[in-house]
């Protein structure tokens, strides 16, 4: 009698374990389904965006690229989010083999690619974005994708050069225009769209300061998206212990179901 009173108890115990797992399991996985959605909404709203940032997505191929993957990996989320709630309140366990496979994948991905962005972040620094201004900026030749990038980026933020339009000096955009100090892009607007009438070009473009922007593109750019660099970091590293957290908590409920 106390053997069989102990197996019962222990059965309602593996019971109740199982039935933690399995819902700890949906609010994991319901947790992943809102970081793609996320993902998704960040992506729609590059694409969308009439501030001025679509323009620069759009001539930069790398840029481009980045949007879609966005896109891509919000919606892989989005569907192993549901594809997760939908095993674990089914405890089905051929859904939560694939599920636990496939953001096996994703998350080594995931690291991957954090691990690349640290080998190569030599490529985002002042001196790297100055040598590359100075080596092929062409200033009106938009039918050049890295020129076009750069005079929609100095356009949209206000700004002229990397640290400022000193950046010019000896630089291929001089070679070619050496008539004028600073490019175009660089001058003061009346307002604040790219369509705005120039408060004076010519004085602008022969070098005087009063007409042109002076803020280099790399400290504009950067203040501009400060907040949102720290959101989207500690954003990354939720969403990768949520995914460590769900692949543990699916590989439980698939040994635990019967």
């Amino acid at each position: 009698m106390g053997q069989g009173e102990a197996s019962a108890r222990g059965t309602t115990m593996e019971g109740d374990c199982l039935s933690c797992i399995k819902y700890l399991m949906f609010v994991f996985n319901f947790l992943i389904f809102l970081g793609g959605s996320f993902l998704l909404g960040v992506g729609v709203w590059v694409l969308v965006d009439p501030t001025g940032f679509r323009e620069i997505v759009a001539t930069n191929p790398l840029l481009f690229t980045g949007v879609y993957i966005i896109l891509g990996m919000g919606g892989m989320l989005f569907l192993l989010g549901f594809l997760g709630c939908c095993g674990a309140i089914r405890e089905n366990k051929c859904l939560l083999l694939f599920f636990f496979m496939l953001i096996l994948l994703i998350f080594l991905a995931e690291l991957a690619a954090a691990i690349l962005a640290f080998i190569f972040r030599e490529h985002l620094t002042r001196e790297y974005f100055t040598k590359e201004l100075k080596k092929h900026y062409q200033g009106y030749n938009n039918s050049d994708v890295f020129t076009s990038t750069w005079n929609a980026i100095m356009t949209t933020f206000d700004c002229c050069g990397v640290n400022s339009p000193e950046d010019f000096k000896e630089s291929m955009f001089r070679m070619m225009n050496q008539n004028h100090v600073v490019p175009e892009a660089c001058c003061q607007r009346a307002g604040q769209t790219a369509e705005s009438a120039y408060t004076s070009q010519e004085q602008c473009l022969s070098g005087n300061m009063m007409f042109r922007n002076n803020k280099g593109c790399y400290s504009a750019v950067v203040d501009y998206f400060e907040l949102y660099i720290y959101v989207a970091g500690a954003l990354a590293i939720v969403v990768l212990t949520i995914e460590l957290f769900a692949m543990v908590f699916a590989m439980c409920l698939f040994r635990g179901i019967q």
